[in-house]
């Protein structure tokens, strides 16, 4: 018995238009996911920025170098001296007790983003208030 069908061989184009189309959907949600994701990640760089300011506040305090808040200050009392930012380093001060990184000035998306540690008191245990722009875009 002769068969008159012919083998298929290949796609047809609704076919491949149909699967570039599931993946063009699936980037199209991803995308921004993956981007919130990637800065979230990357802003840990400046949180880590602030931990010598904030274990030298810690133990300034243990050693009973503060009287109030208002002694709580950068390049003060053992505690260094902030950082100005600029394109390549994160801004970090220290002032009444409120410690601040702000992301550099490198012309992503997390430029000027900010992260602020605040001091509950100047007397040892030092507890620690979250705060800054970080904060509203859930970078921290």
């Amino acid at each position: 018995m002769i068969s008159n069908f012919k083998k298929q061989q290949g796609f047809t184009l609704i076919e491949l238009m149909i699967v570039t189309l599931i993946i063009g959907v699936l980037v199209a949600l991803a995308m921004p996911a993956y981007n919130s994701y990637r800065n979230e990640a990357r802003f840990t760089e400046a949180i880590l920025a602030i931990g010598s300011f904030r274990q030298s506040v810690a133990v300034a305090a243990q050693a009973g170098k503060f009287s109030a808040l208002a002694d709580i200050d950068a390049g003060t009392n053992s505690i260094p001296p902030g950082q100005v930012q600029t394109a390549t380093l994160h801004g970090v001060d220290v002032t009444d007790g409120v410690i601040t990184v702000t992301w550099k000035a490198d012309g992503t998306d997390l430029a000027g983003v900010t992260f602020t540690l605040t001091a509950s008191s100047a007397t040892p245990p030092v507890d620690w208030t979250l705060g800054g722009t970080c904060v509203t875009l859930g970078y921290c």
